[in-house]
């Protein structure tokens, strides 16, 4: 028996024999040849059948998980169709006379090394694509056979260095019970993935590869973090006993799912869902969710060859509110730069994108691709409860200069005769220091705030959260970042404005205790995490957290926050 301890990336216990995902030998003996018209077409045939294969997996993947998931390989088919990618392939093999596979390998190996030595977190996760998209490419020019997780027809638990995405969307509910990787983080793809999925998965194990061999039992222990290779009759036993637990408690918190939220004190909250495209309301509906706090747009711009149209968004924002029946929806409008590009807008390259050209700095620049889905939005503002919120505001005026377009846009579609509701909320999300310190000022002329944890944390600590010698600064719990939230949620109950929080802090077990204290009115989280957010606040006094708050906003650091909130709820 041996443990290897990962990252908790999906929650469950799954006990299986290990199914190893190897990606096949694809090393080969390098040649001239003496026809390159031959190579050529050989490079096009393996291009054409590894476009048909990824179309097929598009499509069973926006059939079992929806199209978010589902555009991940439109990214790839773009890869596959990218002249500057293959281009550069056909001209190796005209100019130097070598093989498809040396010409393919050299090319794609460039591309993959500038693209891994890149500061973007966005940029290096294109590495993985294209190595992922060369590799099918590559298997069909030497005629070996790709792996194909689809095929997997007995229970098993998937062993890889990493899963790719194509990987990933193949596996079947039905058999794969869990996954573990070498590699890979909780925001990589498959972590993404197996949350959709519901099933456990350990990532970054760094070692998972080498210490299994065929046929292994193994236990995936996804709250943990932790996998158990060859375990004792015991310890299976043990395991068995908390995945029954798990499973109980899974339907302990689905009798909720109707329920409203309330503390044990009688003070009422709201969870609503963080989501990405229309398909992700079921997955609100279904774990509970009492609103969208997040609906993030840009995943309409994104693996695609152009801007979507104003119709084409119309649809998209109509369909979540009619789906939603009337709960809220709040929409933020299109939040591009930092680690999020699209490859059809010619953004200027920056030294530090994070902090430069992006989200509302780059819509008040660019009226041509804010007004078309200000206008979607307006026009399918009649179908539901729609709130509109604008990201990354820095300032008052950006905040008038947004709101005023708005308005101009409202206008003109009553003047060509559009319905639009007179009742819709319009705020800003939080995620810039300057905007939590002057919260006061803001609080007179927002509807309502939204707090991004996840920027406000990088930027009030000056701290890449991608950058693992720095990410110890990464700390949500740190007495600045509670007192710049406690800054906003005063400010805004001083102007009877209600605040929401929408970055992964709201969904975490020891946040939760924290943030009601002080008085936040909507927590929004993965879908999943509402039931247990729910369950948790059944059981928490809000006046005897709210008692606490000034002690805890008092403290010096971290730990010494998490140490008194543990004995307070515990």
């Amino acid at each position: 028996m041996k443990n290897v301890q990962g990252i908790a990336a999906s929650s469950g216990i799954a006990i299986a024999k290990a199914y190893q995902l190897e990606t096949p030998d694809l090393s080969f003996e390098k040649k001239t040849i003496d026809n390159p018209q031959v190579e050529i077409e050989r490079l096009e045939k393996a291009l054409d059948v590894s476009k048909q294969e990824l179309e097929k997996i598009k499509a069973h993947t926006k059939e079992q998980l929806g199209d978010e998931h589902a555009e991940i390989f439109s990214a790839h088919l773009l890869v596959l169709s990218d002249p500057e990618l293959i281009n550069p392939m056909k001209d190796k093999i005209n100019a130097d006379n070598v093989m498809a596979e040396t010409a393919l390998e050299e090319t794609a190996t460039m591309f993959i090394d500038m693209f891994k030595s890149m500061d973007n977190e966005y940029m290096r996760e294109r590495a993985a694509d294209i190595h992922d998209v060369t590799q099918r490419v590559m298997a069909h020019l030497l005629g070996v056979t790709f792996p194909d997780p689809a095929l997997i027809n007995e229970e098993v638990i998937v062993i890889a260095k990493d899963l790719t995405p194509s990987d990933t969307a193949q596996l079947n509910r039905e058999f794969v019970k869990g996954f573990a990787t070498d590699i890979g983080g909780r925001t990589s793809h498959s972590a993404i993935m197996a949350r959709s999925l519901e099933i456990p998965a350990v990532v970054g194990t760094k070692e998972i590869t080498t210490s299994v061999s065929k046929d292994d039992m193994v236990i995936v222990d996804g709250m943990e973090g932790k996998v158990i290779l060859n375990p004792s009759e015991e310890e299976i036993a043990s395991y068995r006993e908390k995945q029954e637990t798990f499973a109980r408690q899974k339907e302990e918190w689905a009798k909720l799912k109707d329920e409203p939220t309330f503390t044990a004190d009688g003070e009422q909250v709201e969870l609503a869902a963080n989501i990405g495209t229309p398909e992700d309301v079921t997955g609100v509906l279904n774990n509970g969710g009492e609103g969208v706090g997040l609906y993030r747009t840009e995943f309409l711009y994104m693996g695609k060859n152009e801007l979507p149209t104003e119709d084409e968004q119309f649809d998209a924002y109509k369909s979540v509110l009619e789906q939603m029946q009337g709960k809220p929806v709040v929409v933020r409008t299109l939040d591009i730069g930092g680690d999020k590009e699209l490859n059809y807008l010619d953004l200027p390259k920056e030294l530090n994108p994070f902090l430069g050209f992006r989200a509302i700095r780059f819509c008040l620049e660019n009226e041509d691709v804010f007004r078309p889905q200000l206008r979607a939005l307006l026009r399918a503002s009649v179908y539901g409860n729609l709130k509109i919120m604008f990201p990354m505001i820095a300032t008052i005026e950006e905040f008038r200069k947004a709101k005023a377009i708005l308005l101009d846009e409202k206008e003109a579609l009553k003047n060509e005769g559009k319905d639009v509701s007179d009742d819709i909320e319009v705020g800003i999300m939080v995620e810039i220091p300057s905007t939590a310190v002057i919260a006061k000022q803001f609080a007179k002329e927002v509807d309502f705030f939204s707090v991004g944890t996840n920027d406000l944390i990088q930027y009030t600590m000056a701290a890449d959260r991608m950058n693992e010698q720095v990410s110890y600064l990464y700390q949500p719990y740190h007495p600045a970042i509670l007192n710049l939230i406690n800054n906003v949620i005063e400010a805004a109950h001083s102007e009877d404005k209600w605040v929401g929080m929408c970055g992964e802090m709201a969904g975490e077990p020891l946040a939760i205790p924290i943030l009601l204290g002080l008085g936040l009115d909507e927590f929004s989280m993965s879908a999943t995490s509402i039931l247990p957010a729910r369950t948790q606040l059944k059981d928490l006094s809000k006046k005897k957290l709210a008692a606490n708050k000034d002690k805890i906003l008092s403290m010096g650091t971290a730990d010494e926050v998490l140490e008194y909130v543990n004995e307070l709820i515990n």
